[in-house]
């Protein structure tokens, strides 16, 4: 009789140094390892935009569950020198329910991101050093051309944060209900807004 063996602990994708803040690192969500850390999260008040305040751990693991059977949808937990810090999601524009909203143009890669609740006192820059970072893992793809962000339209820290960060904003929208078996999204007002990826310095390939 052979023993179940356990899967191997999920390896980081992306690897960024911030200056004055440490190393991040990317590295997909494991729902049944990770579940119990974004619950925690998400159903805190500070993060009532995300939208599962009231999700169960075991519907948290359900939707991760879903996220990562597709191949259109990513999860990621963003930590900064080994202890988590943030949820960083990425998805196909065009696979996605924004896509009724805008006309989707070739390398739209969408992002949300969930900054967790921070220890001690607040590091001025940490938002923006978390973003450098994503940002950074989110254009590592050539084939990602523009972040299309989509934040709740009543959420003006996230808004301002994007602006801060060189997102373009765009026209505000109601991103449509989307009812399935497996995932159940609220229509929501949302303000789109865009980051084309930066120039390739000349002469690179």
């Amino acid at each position: 009789m052979t023993s179940a063996v356990s899967p191997a602990p999920r390896r980081p994708v992306h690897t960024h140094f911030v200056e004055g803040f440490g190393t991040v690192t990317v590295t997909p969500v494991d729902p049944a390892a990770d579940a119990g850390l974004i619950h925690g999260w998400v159903t805190q008040a500070r993060a009532r935009f995300w939208g599962m305040g009231g999700a169960s751990l075991e519907r948290v693991r359900e939707i991760y569950e879903d996220v990562d059977r597709r191949t259109t949808h990513h999860a990621f937990i963003g930590a900064l020198e080994g202890v988590p810090v943030a949820l960083f999601q990425t998805y196909e524009c065009e696979a996605d329910r924004v896509s009724e909203c805008y006309d989707v143009q070739p390398g739209d890669v969408g992002v949300h991101l969930l900054i967790g609740p921070s220890e001690g006192a607040p590091r001025p820059g940490f938002s923006g050093a978390l973003m450098t970072a994503f940002l950074s893992f989110a254009f590592s793809d050539p084939a990602a051309r523009r972040l299309v962000a989509e934040p709740d339209a009543r959420n003006t820290k996230a808004i301002a944060r994007l602006e801060r960060t060189g997102f373009v904003l765009g026209p505000q929208v109601v991103l449509p209900e989307v009812d399935l078996p497996e995932v159940h999204l609220p229509a929501k007002p949302a303000r789109l807004a865009f980051l084309s990826a930066p120039a390739s310095p000349a002469g690179s390939r």
